[in-house]
């Protein structure tokens, strides 16, 4: 069973659901799986809890 773990801003609603309809068939193409076997955990990660370079990205 193919775990994925997805960091990215936060986005919308549907472009969660489109990103996962995407990658879980990707994978299910690339790894010859089942589509029921293929789990994703999206971390939604607001822009002040990110830095470059000791600067956060918000203040950039």
């Amino acid at each position: 069973m193919p775990i994925l773990q997805i960091t990215l801003f936060e986005r919308p609603l549907e472009k969660k659901r489109k990103l996962v309809e995407m990658v879980t068939q990707a994978v299910v193409d690339a790894l010859d799986c089942p589509k029921d076997a293929v789990r994703i955990i999206i971390n939604d990660m607001p822009k002040e809890n990110y830095s470059i370079a000791g600067q956060l990205y918000i203040d950039k």
